[in-house]
């Protein structure tokens, strides 16, 4: 899976999603992540079509959705996004939310597609280490990935060495903290010094840390800015910086809450 990935979260179907993901091919990105509440798989399985770049050199992700758990309901539901994204499988199939009472039904799920090889890998999202631990107590395959809010501002340490513990990759959505951290002047000067925006030196951050980062925009230039991290590399120093900058700032929500709002 490519560490560096493109995500479409609030990217509108239709004209806006289709550009954007085919100025991230167009500008190097070959991990795509989606997911069914989006509503946005058809426009990203199009220009995915249209980009001509042979399907092996692509990783494709999606999520089922809340309201489409459970074994039979997750096994359509999978069905349906094959179908609009226009391929045979993905190669990263989550359960997008820890939904009390039917998370493990769906893994089961989850675990027949893997089975089946109509997903190359399957993982979780949003999932605290109690969920973690409670899944894997019925779990025949464990989860390749979890992928969680993480950012500057947001670090978290505890999952992060759980999971490295358990030998499961952390995915980070909301990588720049959902435009919170852009305006942090530790990370400006930082950036300041290696000529690179605010943007760059946070995507690096989650590189040198060995995480999966998925950053997301609409706008051509910062789509191919975000894609240009790979031609410097932050001093432990700086990676100290920014490792204290954590306050446990959640820009999204509580995975403990998420069915509450």
């Amino acid at each position: 899976m490519p560490r560096l990935g493109f995500g479409v979260f609030k990217v509108q179907e239709g004209s806006e999603a289709y550009a954007a993901v085919s100025t991230a091919l167009k500008v190097g990105y070959r991990a795509i992540d989606t997911a069914a509440v989006y509503g946005n798989e058809e426009s990203v399985g199009k220009a995915i079509k249209d980009s001509g770049i042979p399907r092996e050199e692509l990783f494709i992700t999606t999520k089922v959705a809340n309201d489409q758990q459970g074994y039979d309901s997750t096994l359509q539901a999978f069905a349906t996004s094959l179908e609009k994204l226009q391929l045979d499988y993905v190669d990263l199939y989550l359960i997008h939310w820890p939904v009390k009472g039917k998370y493990k039904d769906t893994w089961r799920a989850l675990e027949e597609i893997y089975r089946l090889k109509k997903a190359r890998v399957i993982g979780v999202s949003n999932f605290h280490i109690h969920h973690m631990e409670d899944l894997l107590k019925d779990a025949e395959v464990v989860p390749a990935v979890n992928q969680i809010e993480l950012h500057p501002t947001l670090s978290q340490v505890p999952v992060r060495t759980w999971m490295q513990e358990h030998d499961i990759a952390v995915e980070s959505w909301g990588p720049l903290g959902q435009g919170a951290d852009l305006k942090n002047p530790h990370i400006l000067a930082i950036g300041e010094k290696y000529g690179k925006s605010v943007a760059q030196v946070i995507i690096r951050w989650h590189l040198q840390h060995n995480l999966i980062v998925i950053p997301k925009s609409v706008h051509e230039q910062r789509i191919a800015e975000n894609f240009q991290v790979f031609d410097f590399e932050l001093t432990a120093e700086d990676m100290a910086v920014l490792d204290s900058l954590n306050t446990d700032d959640r820009q999204g929500t509580n995975p403990d809450d998420f069915d509450k709002r």
